[in-house]
């Protein structure tokens, strides 16, 4: 079936959106049989947190009940993970999941669930300074992504369990980051850092990459703003974190194609084979409206956050009652301009949805906060 786009879709709102993206995935999977099947990954987690945002503010439970349905179906009785790659960032990141389920259930099961996350956490390798590194085999190695894979599960653990060391290791892994990653041309930062200087991408003098790519730095801001909810507001170097991610925020509109969205290579909007990607554009978005309605940005920053969910919307397209979400890079690792430009793209990937369920979700607080 051919697609194409529906006359009817400017009667949605954010939440609208959000909704629609969410029945055309469930149509498509069972919760158990989300990719990658079985495994406790981020891949679904970023996915089932927008749905779980989406649930939050629609009221239905039906979203609540397909989340919990892949929580049942990745832990065992006693609570340990069936599947995962232990200590590896990627694979923490769905613990999040938990807290709203073992709020909403009451069930002390969903802590041993939330207990053998915390032990993956505490086994994650380090460098010499303390950094997480973002997989168990990638030594000495920080990327963007793990802001997002490992602060907003440690931040609301922490603030559950008042575990202020906790807290104060989220604070140092994001400005380790920043410290480590920031191109000082644009503001913007690499997609990673390798403190060996020893992979190929490393730039020899300071370990970074060579790049700046959408959906790491996408992110990023995501992570920081969650994590700002739950650490304690008289944390040393807590404000540093609301000024790494409206620095973030205010240079990454400097990028802002006259489309509203934002390029895959960001900063090389005019360079030959980049093109306009929407997993980062729905993330940026996602930032800006929480970090003005929080009152971090002033609402100043109201066109971008506008013309960029008006970018992201515009490019859907609908297959009868689904919706398209295209135009996502796949997951990809780190390289060169060259690398990233030739990754391929797909339509409604975990990514795609889960970034594109925060923006709707994030858009319509933002607009409902603004009366």
């Amino acid at each position: 079936m051919g697609m194409t786009t529906n006359t009817n879709s400017t009667s949605l709102d954010a939440l609208g959106y959000a909704k629609a993206a969410c029945e055309t995935m469930m149509r498509k999977f069972r919760a158990a049989d989300l990719p990658p099947k079985g495994h406790f990954h981020y891949h679904q987690g970023v996915f089932l947190s927008g749905m779980m945002e989406t649930w939050k503010e629609s009221g239905d439970d039906r979203y609540f009940e397909y989340a919990k349905d892949w929580i049942d179906s990745v832990f065992n009785a006693d609570g340990s993970i069936k599947e995962v790659s232990f200590a590896d960032l990627d694979d923490i990141q769905p613990g999040i999941l938990l807290f709203p389920i073992r709020d909403k259930t009451g069930d002390a099961y969903y802590d041993k669930c939330i207990a053998s996350v915390v032990e993956e956490v505490r086994a994650i390798p380090r460098t010499p300074e303390g950094g997480w590194w973002h997989k168990t085999y990638s030594t000495n190695q920080m990327w963007l992504d793990g802001l997002y894979m490992g602060g907003p599960f440690c931040s609301e653990y922490a603030s559950r369990t008042g575990d202020r060391e906790m807290m104060a290791d989220v604070i140092r892994e994001a400005l380790m980051m920043e410290q480590n990653t920031k191109d000082e041309k644009t503001g913007l930062l690499r997609h990673a850092w390798d403190r060996d200087r020893i992979e190929p991408w490393a730039d020899p003098e300071t370990g970074k990459a060579p790049e700046c790519w959408g959906r790491a730095m996408g992110w990023v801001p995501v992570a920081l703003l969650n994590d700002l909810d739950f650490l304690d507001e008289d944390l040393e170097n807590r404000d540093e974190v609301i000024r790494m991610a409206c620095d973030l925020l205010k240079n990454l509109c400097r990028f802002q194609s006259e489309d509203g969205r934002w390029y895959q290579v960001v900063d090389k909007v005019n360079e030959p084979g980049n093109w306009l990607e929407n997993s980062c554009s729905s993330l940026y978005v996602a930032g800006l409206c929480k970090a003005m309605r929080k009152g971090y940005l002033p609402d100043d920053y109201a066109e971008h956050a506008i013309r960029g969910y008006e970018g992201v919307i515009r490019s859907l397209t609908w297959e009868g009652e689904d919706l398209q979400i295209g135009n996502v890079c796949i997951g990809t690792g780190v390289g060169d301009y060259a690398f990233y430009i030739a990754r391929p793209v797909s339509v409604n990937d975990l990514h795609a949805v889960g970034s594109f369920l925060i923006m709707c979700t994030e858009m319509y607080r933002w607009q409902k906060s603004r009366g």
